[in-house]
């Protein structure tokens, strides 16, 4: 939607409405010491046509690099209709949906978008969104501890294949609330977390577990035998996921015998550009039983007196609609934009190109890995099936070599060596369905003439975690 600034004629007939001389005359019960200076430094303002040829160069510096990063934000195709339709005036300017009768078309789409998760996931219930994945998990660990009346322990097992951000952003969210996270070690060999992990917590008396599918290393979890650990044990099981995987492998619905209680995520695989890190967008949904629990909004669909199809909030949670004290949440919010594109993506691609998306990313992830391990000194860490991502060993450090893979415009992928050093030079790479064989190839290329250059040792011995 167009930005229209007010003229200039559109100023003084403003303020010779109100009777102000100058705009300052309207700020002039502040204090001039506490008024702001100046900016230094911020050249006069352009026209429309300079600004853009400005913005234009300078984007023009940055090139167009291929991306083979991850965790956790991917590179997508979106249908240029999706921020099309998104970014008209009645969706880009729409704001909470308080009055119904007002608000038909913002409810309609959120309607739709929780239809469409639910059925994604196979789950009964999913919410209006949340700000993103991270915030999502810490939200559905508290409602985990909240919804299980046959566990009061509050403690939380939290496998360390679980995202490193989200794993902290749930710390710093729950733990003040009496919750007690346990962090759950992971096979060096297969990348997973074996229930066989889990069973020195059993007498722990855990609330619930948290599931990732896939784990951050992009490698499949068992997740039906932890999520029907979780079940035998009276613990709620949490599933965290990639939406789009959820179209070529089990969705959380379909986990074990009974499904998982919750599952929750990144939004931004449907539709939303990676932005630079955002906005972005967080899901969560349950199972029935669950529902009262369950923070965000809610929209549902009824009839008028009239036999009229209508949309309306319902099972209202925040502390914006009642008393604070009796709220879910007072942090969840509804993305409404990005979920509006998210909404209108699925609608686009349907069923059948979600899932022809999904099988692209896998194949072209295999393929980058092939390519790549081909090259002396690049090996494979984890034996495990995957989707999507593949954590590589190098035999130099991975920071030295995504600093020379960006200067040939690639983007290389995601250095683990800070969240979890124990794997050595490790890197976390990814190819979704925008990649081609001729970057693959390029990548692959570069990567061994880089090694070669640097003299790389073969890789070193796994060390032992």
């Amino acid at each position: 939607m167009p930005f229209i600034p007010h003229t200039d004629d559109d100023v003084r007939e403003m303020l010779r409405a109100i009777g102000a001389a100058r705009i300052e005359d309207l700020f002039d019960e502040i204090p001039q010491p506490l008024r702001c200076r100046p900016l230094a430094g911020v050249p006069e303002g352009l026209d429309e046509a300079a600004v853009t040829r400005i913005l234009a160069e300078r984007a023009e510096r940055d090139g167009r690099p291929a991306c083979f990063a991850g965790a956790g934000a991917y590179d997508h195709h979106i249908p240029a209709a999706v921020w099309e339709l998104t970014t008209r005036g009645e969706f880009y300017s729409a704001y909470t949906p308080y009055q119904a009768e007002a608000s038909q078309g913002t409810l309609q789409v959120l309607y739709e978008y929780q239809t469409m998760m639910a059925r994604l996931l196979a789950m009964d219930v999913s919410n209006a969104s949340l700000y993103d994945g991270a915030s999502a998990l810490a939200e559905a660990v508290l409602m985990a501890v909240r919804s299980n009346r046959k566990v009061r322990s509050g403690r939380v097992l939290l496998p360390r294949t679980v995202h490193p951000t989200y794993r902290a952003v749930v710390r710093t969210l729950v733990g003040r609330q009496g919750i007690e996270l346990i962090e759950i070690p992971y096979d060096p060999a297969r990348g997973d977390t074996p229930p066989a992990a889990l069973d020195a917590h059993a007498g722990d008396a855990p609330a619930a577990i948290v599931v990732p599918q896939p784990n951050f290393f992009g490698v499949l979890e068992d997740a039906d035998a932890l999520t029907d650990w979780a079940h035998a044990r009276d613990a709620l099981a949490v599933a965290v996921v990639n939406p789009l995987a959820a179209t070529v492998i089990a969705p959380p619905g379909h986990w074990g015998r009974d499904g998982a209680d919750l599952a929750c995520g990144e939004g931004q695989p449907l539709g939303v550009p990676l932005s630079s890190g955002g906005p972005y967008f967080g899901f969560l949904c349950c199972r029935q039983q669950y529902v009262r629990q369950l923070p965000g909004r809610l929209v549902g669909r009824t009839l008028d007196l009239e036999g009229r199809p209508g949309f309306t909030l319902t099972l209202q949670a925040r502390e914006q609609h009642i008393r604070r004290s009796k709220a879910t949440s007072n942090i969840c919010t509804n993305q409404g934009l990005a979920v509006t594109a998210a909404t209108i993506h699925m609608a686009l691609l349907g069923a059948e190109g979600l899932e022809r998306t999904a099988a692209r990313c896998h194949r072209n992830t295999r393929t980058l890995v092939d390519r790549l391990c081909a090259v002396p000194g690049v090996e494979r860490i984890f034996a495990g099936a995957a989707f999507h991502e593949a954590a590589l060993r190098l035999p130099v450090p991975a920071a030295d070599v995504l600093r020379a893979l960006a200067a040939q415009d690639i983007v290389g992928g995601y250095d683990l060596s800070g969240d979890y050093p124990e794997l050595g030079h490790a890197l976390l790479v990814c190819a979704t369905e925008q990649r081609t064989d001729a970057e693959i190839d390029a990548y692959a290329r570069h990567l061994g003439r880089i090694l070669s250059k640097q003299g790389a040792p073969p890789c070193p011995v796994r060390p032992k975690i």
